[in-house]
């Protein structure tokens, strides 16, 4: 039987928040890695996560094809997990959530390797959303080029140096009141990261379902304002928190955009605040699923006390009257 060291797996994205725990996982499951990045020279950190030679950073660039055939050389499985969440100057959008991710399916398509392409819950190419609307354009770029390409839509991920968790705890501390935009009304279905890394690497693994379209959520689905409620009693603060309207925020939104840190908001983002993020009814009866997987599931409860604590006044040893 061929060692999964035989198979070479090129990782575009893999130094990000969902890529450092993709990489990890190939790493555990044996396979040789190649990190695919825009500067592959602030990718060593990766390197102590496996063997000596099991992971190589390489220089990649989605806008540029040239750059995804070089990546792609050799290749087996091609694994797109590249994605913003504002743009920035070239970085829009469409040239990478869209046009990029279907030019890394033709790359891998060309060579013959299998594709496992990460979008989101909400990908609509009728939203209101332009993220939303790229990452659509993107699942049908992929499909195109590589039919046989698995999908996975995570819901909004949470983890250590997440973007979602630490934002909110890291506003508590600065300051006393937490808006709620649309009243803190919206659901959404948070996944755990290493619970999405998991269901990548078996995909790779060839567990998944070839051409399927699955959605990943966490067990519990939560309004905003649950969230914010889970947050503040982990990190041991107590503050107000005041519903916005939607119209107002998206107003902030204007000047937030330009924002530093954990104060930053885009007109975009407000817009995706309007629509619930759960895995849907369809996905659960396909068993295209978490579950369907056979992975259950991990919660923001159970999770998020193990980094969350550095927000508390005392840190993680201080003193909550149990």
């Amino acid at each position: 039987m061929a060692s999964n060291l035989d198979t070479l797996v090129t990782v575009f994205g893999g130094s990000g928040f969902l890529g450092r725990k993709v990489v990890r996982a190939l790493c555990k499951r044996d396979y040789r890695i190649r990190v695919a990045v825009r500067r592959p020279e602030l990718a060593g950190h990766l390197q102590p996560g496996g063997k000596v030679g099991q992971i190589h950073a390489v220089q990649a660039n989605l806008r540029y094809p040239a750059s995804i055939e070089a990546a792609m050389r050799d290749s087996h499985v091609a694994i797109n997990l590249v994605g913003i969440l504002a743009e920035s100057g070239a970085q829009t959008f469409d040239a990478v959530q869209g046009v990029g991710a279907g030019e890394v399916a033709k790359a891998a398509s060309a060579i013959g390797a299998r594709m496992v392409h990460i979008s989101a819950i909400g990908a609509d190419e009728n939203s209101p959303s332009r993220y939303a609307r790229a990452k659509a354009a993107g699942e049908k770029a992929v499909l195109a080029a590589a039919p046989t390409a698995t999908i996975l839509r995570p819901s909004v991920m949470f983890g250590p140096e997440d973007q979602f968790t630490n934002r909110f705890a890291a506003l508590a501390q600065i300051s006393p009141v937490l808006p709620l935009i649309g009243g803190g009304l919206t659901k959404l279905q948070p996944v755990y990261v290493g619970d999405v890394a998991t269901a990548v690497a078996d995909a790779v693994d060839g567990k998944a379902k070839e051409g399927a379209i699955y959605e990943l959520g966490g067990p519990d689905v939560l309004t905003m304002r649950e969230i914010m409620e889970i947050i503040l009693r982990i990190t041991e603060r107590r503050r107000m928190l005041v519903s916005l309207p939607f119209g107002l925020a998206r107003l902030q939104a204007l000047l937030l955009q330009f924002a530093p840190g954990p104060l930053k908001l885009t007109p975009d983002q407000v817009v995706l605040l309007q629509s619930d993020n759960v895995v849907s009814q369809t996905a659960k009866a396909a068993d295209l699923t978490l579950e369907g997987l056979g992975i259950t599931p991990d919660s923001l409860e159970a999770i998020a006390p193990q980094y969350l604590w550095r927000f508390r006044k005392a840190g993680q040893f201080a003193h909550n009257g149990t």
